[in-house]
Formats: structure tokens, sequence, C-alpha cells
């Protein structure tokens, strides 16, 4: 059963604490990456053979293969793959940005050059589960961000497939190739490149503990999205909402992953006990009841505050991935929101919108790192560089004044390549 305290008694680090020990898989990541840069397709092959239990007949993808995924689904769900996906297009494209020039002072012109990414790799869960969402909200934003290759990985079945569904959200968001290969090993395929998959400059997407570890582990040879942790939504809600809505937004996150976290904040002593009583009743009518008992009763919370403004405090300090505004005029206080990954506001917004259908990316911050990072976005698959242009006459205007600031820090060598110029 979740457990019912006052906010004070509380900490929010206290909130986040994983109850489940983690497992520490870096030995293991470090060796698969290592032998995957060591030997290529074949390490690939043999730890697809080994972890995932499949022996792909290739690893690339055919369009062939894409065209008849894509084919293959019902025409309701290719319907409703493809407005979700309209939808998120129209959300991020205001995201793109624009380079710029600026030209206010004779002979100077500066800027600055927007460039998108040549290549980025988008890993994707699969084996026994299916997740075209995260298809869409990883691939579209790098072809709006102009991206001139976006590569997916995906591990397979144990028929050696990639289940259709996620194959046709593929080729719903214009994934240009697509690889049989999961877990760290596709991980160290898309950082360092094999016989078969190209080397990309960025890897995206969830995955277990050894995804996120081998992400963490290549960081450097290429840049990543994130190093995501374990699902989290926090709600907050007054007296007046429906107890039942509450537990069920509370167990669509709960059924992710026995580590995720599950919080209801409320002003309503009588809310919080309604809330308890429906997630008893709710939770064995669940398809994954086990994983969802795990996660509530190891790592959710209901906490007793004394305002709505207090739990917009305590929910600031935990920066939740998932924060949703259940009140009447959520509006009035979203400017009091400072940490969170995605919000949702008033009680007609689950978090369910946001995962497949609203627009805003569910790819989001989690463990609260939405202190300082933000959803994956458009700005994910783009690079900015800076460039400066001076006259002659302009550089000589400010010469002696970069000397003398480079003499001041002992550079003497800057100090003359501004002055030498206008020797003699």
């Amino acid at each position: 059963m979740i457990q019912i305290s006052q906010a004070s008694e509380i900490s929010p680090e206290q909130i986040l604490r994983r109850t489940a020990d983690k497992q520490d898989v870096s030995d293991a990541v470090a060796d698969i990456v290592a032998a995957v840069r060591q030997e290529g397709d074949r390490a690939l092959l043999r730890y697809t053979r080994e972890l995932d239990h499949a022996a792909p007949a290739a690893l690339e993808v055919t369009g062939e293969e894409l065209d008849a995924a894509l084919s293959g689904i019902s025409a309701e769900l290719r319907a409703i793959l493809e407005e979700a996906a309209e939808r998120i297009r129209a959300f991020h494209r205001h995201q793109v940005r624009s380079s710029f020039v600026i030209a206010e002072e004779a002979g100077v012109v500066l800027g600055q050059k927007v460039t998108p990414l040549d290549r980025v790799g988008l890993y994707i869960p699969g084996g026994t589960a299916a997740y075209p969402s995260t298809v869409l909200m990883n691939a579209i934003p790098a072809k709006i961000a102009g991206c001139r290759e976006v590569v997916m990985v995906s591990p397979p079945t144990c028929g050696g497939d990639i289940h259709p569904v996620i194959l046709a959200a593929a080729q719903i968001a214009g994934v240009d190739r697509v690889f049989r290969a999961g877990g760290a090993q596709a991980v160290a395929a898309l950082a360092y490149g094999t016989e078969c998959v190209p080397r990309v400059d960025k890897i995206v997407g969830p995955g277990s503990a050894y995804v996120a570890e081998a992400k963490r582990q290549v960081f450097g040879a290429v840049a990543i999205d994130m190093i995501a942790g374990p699902s989290e939504i926090l709600v907050i809600a007054d007296g007046t909402c429906d107890a039942r809505l509450v537990a069920a937004d509370l167990l669509s996150q709960a059924e992710h992953d026995k580590l995720a976290t599950a919080v209801l904040l409320t002003d309503s002593p009588a809310l919080a006990q309604a809330v308890s009583a429906e997630l008893e009743r709710q939770i064995p009518l669940l398809p994954r009841a086990e994983i969802a008992r795990s996660s509530i009763d190891g790592n959710g919370r209901i906490l007793v505050t004394r305002s709505i403004s207090e739990a917009i405090d305590i929910a600031n300090a935990i920066a939740p991935e998932h924060l949703e505004l259940c009140v009447d005029n959520p509006f009035d206080y979203l400017d009091q929101i400072r940490h969170a990954g995605s919000i949702f506001l008033g009680k007609n917004c689950p978090e369910a919108l946001g995962d497949y259908f609203a627009g805003p990316n569910h790819t989001l911050p989690t463990s609260g790192t939405a202190r300082f990072s933000s959803p994956l976005s458009v700005d994910d698959f783009v690079k900015k560089s800076q460039f400066t242009y001076y006259t002659g006459e302009a550089l000589r205007r400010v010469s002696g004044k970069i000397a003398a600031f480079a003499r001041q820090e002992g550079l003497e060598a800057h100090a003359r390549s501004a002055l030498s110029r206008f020797d003699g």
C-alpha cells in the first residue's frame, strides 16, 4: 500500500530514493563496448545471439521490409500513428532555430550559424516490447532539424525480426536506415561504427540499465541526449479532484517499471485517503499489476500539504519528469513551476496524452535533472558555430585594446598577433 505522510515529515531527496538495489553493469558494458569496437559486426551478431537470443538473417532492415511493415498494420492504427506524427511535427517545427548576422558596427560582421548534425542514431527499445511512440518522438525532431541521415537500432525478437509496428512508425517518421541490434552492443556500434552500422554523431533514446551505461561510456566519442532513469510522475491535486482519475494517472507511470516513482501532493487529507483506496482497487485489474504493485509499494508516496503553493514548492525541489497540475485554474500557477520535464495542466490532461498524442516530446529528464536539462527537441539535433569578420580598419580601432587585454593575462603572442598587422 502507498505511504501517506505529512509533507513536513519527508524531504524531496527521500521521495526520489529507489528502494531496490541498482545493478552495477559498468564492467559488463565495458567488455561489450570494447568487443564491438574491436570486432565490429562479428561481436554485434554474437551478442545478439547470446543476449537477445535472436539470430537475424541480416543486420539491416531493407526498404522492402519497411514498406511491408507499414502496409501490414491495420488502417486504423496507421491513421492514429500518422495523426500523432503530424501533431509531433507541428509542435517541434516551432523549435527550429535560425542563424543570425549582426552588422551594426562599421567594418564588423558577427553571427551564428546553425547546422544540423550529419548523422544521428536512435535507440528504440524492442524485443518483447514495442514502442512506436518512442520512434516518432525521437525521429521526427531529427528530421525537422535537417539531419542528413537518421539511423535506428532496435533489438530483434527471438524470431530475428523487429516488431512490425516499430518498423511502420520508422517509415512514417522518415527514418533512413534500421538495424536489428539492441543493448549495449548496439550503442557501441552506433558510437564507433562497424562494417554494417555507420558511425553516428549523437545517440538518443531510452533503454535498459545496459543501454544507459553504454551511452555513458561512449560519451565523448559521440554526443548523447541524456542518461535516463526510471519513469516518474508527480500529481498535484486539490480536494475537488476525482480520486479514481488521480489514481489512474499515478498508475500510468507505475506500470512502466518496478523502480518507477508515482507521487501525489494534495492539500486534502480526504483525497489522500480516497486515492490510496483507489490504487488498491485498480492495481489488481492491470495486466502489469505485479510491476505496478512493486512501484507503488516501494517508491509511491502521498504527501499532504498545507496548500497548493506548498505542493508546488516541493515539486520544484523534486524536479519530476512528469508533473500534473490537477486544479481548476492551472494557468494561475504555471509561472510558479520552475523545474519539471513536462507539465500537464488541468484535470483533463493525463500524462498519457503527452506520451502518445499531444505533440510535445515524451523523452524527458529524470532523477531530478529537470533542474538543469530539457526535453528532447530539435535543438538536440543541431550544433552552432560562431563567425567573425573585421576589415583592416575595424581591427586597427581595437588592436591596442586587444593587446592590452592579452598582456594583462601574460600572453604576449596574443598581443603581437593583434598588433603585427599594423607594424611599420
